[in-house]
Parts: C-alpha cells; sequence; structure tokens
C-alpha cells in the first residue's frame, strides 16, 4: 500500500489531537504540529502505542520560519504529504469589540488566519512538486464563519476570512490536483467549550447566558478521515458538523 502522510495543526488537545489519533488509526502517517512541546510527545506516545507512526512538530503556525521546518521535517521523514487538516486557532477576550487591543486581535489575526495561509503554502509546495502529484487541504472554519458569537469581533472576522482562504485554494488547486475543503464545527465536547456547560454557561445574542448541548469530539474526527479519504477527483467542499441543538442563525 502507498504511503499516506498527514499534518494536523494544533494538535496536542482537543479536536486536533482526535483528528490525529483518528488518521492514524486509518493508516495515515501523522506530523502533530502546536507549540505545547510535551503535549505534543504525550499525543505521539499515544498513537505508537497503538500501533501508529507519528512525529511531535513543536511549532507556532504563524512564524513562517518555524511552519516551512516543521513541514520540511515531515517531507524529510516519509517523503511526502497527502493531507493537511490547518486546524490550530484561538480566540480573544469575549469583551467589547472597541475594548480589544491591538496586540490581541493580531494574536488572533497571526493565529487564525495568517498560520492557515501559511501552512497551505507550505503544503501547496510539497503536494505540487511530488510523484504522485497532489493532496488535499481541510481547512477549520467553525460556525463562526457563518455567524458570531457575541463580543467575538477578531475570532469571527478570522473564521469568516478562512472560508474566502478556502474557496481561494480549491480554485488554484486544481491545476496540481490539490483539492481544498473546510469543516465547521459547532460544539464538539473538548476543554474548550467545557464553559458551555458549566456555571451560568455562555453568552447568547439577546444577551442572556445558558448552556448549550455539545457533541462528541469523535464526530469530527470521524468526519475528517471521511473527508481526507476521498479520492482525489471529488471534494467536499464545506461540512457542517454540529450538535443537533445548538443555537446556530443568530445563535439565540
Amino acid at each position: 500500500m502507498a504511503v499516506k502522510v498527514a499534518i494536523v495543526t494544533g494538535a496536542s488537545s482537543g479536536i486536533g489531537k482526535a483528528s490525529a489519533v483518528a488518521l492514524a488509526k486509518a493508516g495515515y502517517k501523522v506530523g502533530l504540529l502546536a507549540r505545547r512541546a510535551d503535549k505534543l510527545e504525550a499525543a505521539v506516545a499515544e498513537i505508537k502505542a497503538a500501533g501508529g507512526d507519528a512525529i511531535a512538530l513543536a511549532a507556532d503556525v504563524g512564524n513562517p520560519a518555524q511552519v516551512e521546518a516543521a513541514f520540511g521535517a515531515v517531507k524529510a521523514k516519509w517523503g511526502r504529504l497527502d493531507f493537511l487538516f490547518n486546524n490550530a486557532g484561538m480566540g480573544a477576550p469575549a469583551i467589547p469589540m472597541e475594548d480589544l487591543t491591538f496586540e490581541q486581535w493580531k494574536a488572533v489575526v497571526d493565529a487564525n488566519l495568517t498560520g492557515s495561509f501559511l501552512c497551505a503554502q507550505s503544503a501547496i509546495r510539497i503536494m505540487k512538486a511530488q510523484d504522485p502529484r497532489g493532496g488535499r487541504i481541510v481547512n477549520n472554519g467553525s460556525i463562526s464563519a457563518y455567524a458570531p458569537r457575541p463580543h467575538s469581533a477578531p475570532y469571527t472576522a478570522t473564521k469568516h476570512a478562512i472560508s474566502g482562504l478556502t474557496r481561494s485554494i480549491a480554485l488554484d488547486g486544481r491545476r496540481y490536483d490539490i483539492a481544498c475543503g473546510q469543516i465547521d464545527i459547532g460544539n464538539a465536547a473538548t476543554e474548550m467549550t467545557t464553559r458551555m456547560v458549566e456555571g451560568p454557561g455562555v453568552p447568547q445574542a439577546n444577551g442572556t447566558m445558558m448552556h448549550e448541548p455539545r457533541m462528541d469530539v469523535s464526530n469530527v474526527a470521524n468526519s475528517i478521515v471521511h473527508m481526507a479519504s476521498l479520492p482525489l477527483d471529488a471534494n467536499i467542499l464545506f461540512m457542517n458538523v454540529m450538535a443537533t441543538k445548538m443555537p446556530f442563525v443568530g445563535r439565540g
């Protein structure tokens, strides 16, 4: 069987880790990329204990040199790259937009948008030059690519921008057999969403606070494996995977 190689960003926990583990179980050799080296090493050890093959790539997706080095390490080890899940991201404090600092805005843009661009750029360079040529990129868009939560301007703006990046990669990648799609996730049960079911809950569009239903993160991981497994002449451009009873349109 031909070697299948994937990189997952934001892979030290949550959606990224679950997706990396699922890809490894599906037969991919996986590069796990994130900033927290200790968490990455633990995730890699878990994959290897289950019989998979993976490496830790400690890097900041917003740093061009670190991204280039990480993707170069994967190419040097396995010779190619078939799949990239651009998952790394962050939010800013949930405060009025006028109270955000420039540094808070820039940190979200660097992680969510610039990071996805840099990783896609490195992936494309490998995919268009390898033999067999081509590959697939999936960007994590989020429900926030459609509808904002209160006080989420940086996160929502970058996730809307990801939709444009997805469409651009899907268009420009055609000639090189590179497919690109986007997964828009709503309320996956991870450490980042525990506030949805604890304490007062999360802010709603009507000004109230409430708990929100969540879904198991395995639903996201299984969807990523499905998208990755398609032949390159087929593409899921956009997929919503969300808790059935969560607020969505208008968030209220």
